[in-house]
């Protein structure tokens, strides 16, 4: 990635990733959950969000994640699907961050209003929120997708499954740096964007 990209890329990391925290510390918070908010996990400092190693991925990469943020779901109704429901938050925010990024890009494009400064900061924001959002919904620690699992598979595979959580960064660096991932996910990003803009296109009839 050549230097100059990262005036784009840096921003909009930050605030995919920072939405992505907080959309899951508010609905932990809504199902009864004090933690986000004792934790300051609530606010908008990106520092208080930020993995190292998974923002360095998002930027260079463009797939990563963010520190986790810690829940007690013995205050939820019910604890295993409040799980699903607050692992779950942060992939849509980031999706439905794209597509209202998307719509906005076509308004624009529509009336001629492209700077091309603004023209790559909206389409950099909506490919770093796809990815992320895309990333974090693999079933392998310590992302989103591994939570669902979690909470979803029998209770008396449950323990093994935790075992397997202390490999799960092991893993995910492996997979990155050996582009095993690569095809899968930037396929898998490219059509999310593609329906998109489609999508946007269809609604402003363009």
């Amino acid at each position: 990635m050549a230097w100059e990209q990262l005036i784009y890329v840096l921003p909009a990391v930050l605030f995919a990733i920072v939405f992505h925290e907080m959309a899951h510390g508010y609905v932990s918070y809504l199902l009864g959950d004090p933690t986000p908010k004792q934790e300051k996990r609530l606010s908008p400092n990106p520092v208080r969000h930020l993995d190292p190693i998974g923002t360095f991925c998002l930027i260079f990469f463009h797939f990563g994640w963010a520190k986790p943020v810690r829940v007690d779901p013995r205050y939820y109704r019910n604890p295993r699907l409040g799980m699903v429901w607050v692992a779950l938050a942060g992939p849509t925010i980031n999706i439905i961050l794209a597509f209202i990024t998307g719509i906005i890009w076509t308004l624009l494009y529509k009336y001629n209003i492209n700077p091309n400064w603004l023209d790559l900061f909206l389409q950099t924001f909506i490919m770093i929120n796809i990815g992320l959002g895309v990333f974090n919904l693999l079933p392998i620690p310590p992302l989103d997708g591994s939570k669902i699992v979690g909470a979803l598979i029998p209770e008396k595979y449950y323990f093994s499954y935790l075992r397997f959580e202390n490999f799960g960064i092991v893993i995910l660096l492996i997979l990155l740096g050996t582009g095993i991932l690569d095809n899968f996910l930037s396929e898998t990003v490219a059509g999310f964007i593609k329906v998109i803009y489609k999508t946007a296109f269809w609604l402003l009839g363009i």
